[in-house]
């Protein structure tokens, strides 16, 4: 089941709870999760995806000149009503050699299986 997200508020929503999660390597990627992502991938996105265990984050940040990028999970909590998932995009550092072409951040994150909607920011 695949689930396209918006960004939402969260006004007044107090943390409950961290949510362990781990960032999935492209390699362990489910396949329609892989289509999805490399269709999206040319513009910034948000997403969701569930298979029988578990629940996959996803933020994309679109094209970006050059290599070097890097995404941090600043909060993934939950709350009484929803999930919220925090990320930020990092450039490369000035000093750091990157491929002159362009690139496509995101980050896949993996948690256990909820039925909260995500709130994305």
């Amino acid at each position: 089941m695949v689930l396209l997200a918006g960004c939402g508020s969260d006004a007044g929503e107090e943390k409950v709870k961290d949510l362990e999660f781990t960032v999935v390597e492209e390699k362990s990627i489910p396949g329609e999760l892989a289509k999805l992502i490399e269709e999206k991938k040319l513009n910034e996105f948000r997403l969701t995806y569930t298979d029988d265990e578990n629940l996959y984050l996803v933020t994309g940040f679109g094209e970006q000149e050059t290599g070097g990028y890097s995404i941090s999970v600043n909060e993934c909590y939950l709350t009484e009503t929803s999930i919220v998932f925090d990320t930020t995009l990092l450039g490369p550092s000035k000093d750091e050699t990157v491929q002159q072409k362009p690139s496509y951040p995101y980050i896949v994150v993996k948690t256990e299986k909820r039925e909260e909607p995500v709130i994305f920011k």
